[in-house]
């Protein structure tokens, strides 16, 4: 059969959208990693696919699939074309859509210059929450990586993340260290790495070795759990710049109890069919 895609990236990361509400097909792993091939499939970062809801108060169901094949919990750069897309496509004709995701439920908000707002939630910091292993939570956490003892920060938003503070991005050792802290056996369902340069009080340079698919051009749930580390160690305020390889998100969080929000572009590549 065809299966008829849209193609779309947040800041340089990349997704293959599907509309799962006008067509029902079968995708098991396998599948998903031919797809996701750069060279003899489509190509892309992550699947989002479009689904009818299972909860009636929420409009969509989002699903989430890492090039590997693997089902991950949460996208924030996905979430972002998500809203547009379902726009786009006449599925919805509010600016305020109510979104289902295996990591809780979210908000997205398209603003007049076509930018998204997505409330991502709670943080959530309690290390059976993220998970991590842990005795009690902490602000930051010491971890061994390659015969070295690290001071990083465990975060879940929606999906689990270690952010470590480095010097500088561009020199930080993302192609050695991410997969080592991606596999890391304190996290039990691995995490996204985030190398975070702190530039000043507002604005922070962040790279992300993100699970199941490898370093990224950007990564939304790792800028929001960048700032919220920062937040928490005192080296950050509530509105932030965070400038990742494939451009800036702006990320507020007033603190705990309140909301990560994030706001930032979509864009949309083009339409196409391939065959299964």
């Amino acid at each position: 059969m065809l299966l008829h895609f849209t193609k779309m990236h947040g800041l340089g990361n990349d997704f293959m959208v599907i509309d799962m509400v006008a067509q029902n097909v079968r995708l098991p792993p396998e599948k998903i990693r031919r797809l996701a091939d750069r060279r003899f499939g489509v190509g892309f970062d992550q699947l989002l696919l479009v689904e009818p809801p299972t909860n009636p108060d929420m409009d969509f169901r989002y699903r989430i699939f890492n090039a590997d094949g693997s089902e991950v919990e949460q996208c924030g750069n996905g979430a972002r074309c998500f809203a547009k897309f379902v726009r786009d496509k006449r599925l919805i004709g509010r600016d305020l859509i109510r979104v289902q995701t295996a990591g809780g439920n979210i908000e997205l908000t398209i603003e007049d210059n076509g930018d998204v707002t997505v409330d991502m939630g709670l943080p959530r910091l309690e290390p059976e929450q993220i998970p991590y292993t842990a005795d009690e939570r902490e602000e930051t956490y010491l971890m061994e990586v390659d015969d070295d003892i690290i001071e990083m920060s465990a975060v879940s938003m929606g999906n689990p993340h270690c952010v470590y503070v480095v010097d500088d991005t561009q020199t930080a050792p993302v192609e050695k260290w991410g997969p080592l802290i991606e596999a890391h056996p304190d996290f039990p369902r691995k995490c996204n790495a985030g190398f975070m340069q702190i530039v000043s009080r507002e604005e922070i340079n962040l790279r992300v070795f993100e699970r199941g698919v490898g370093e990224t051009m950007a990564c939304g749930t790792g800028a929001c759990a960048a700032v919220v580390a920062g937040r928490l160690r005192g080296l950050l305020d509530a509105h932030v710049k965070v400038n990742l390889p494939g451009g800036s998100l702006s990320i507020y969080w007033a603190g705990e109890s309140s909301p990560v929000m994030m706001t930032g572009p979509a864009t949309r590549v083009y339409e196409g069919y391939t065959r299964l």
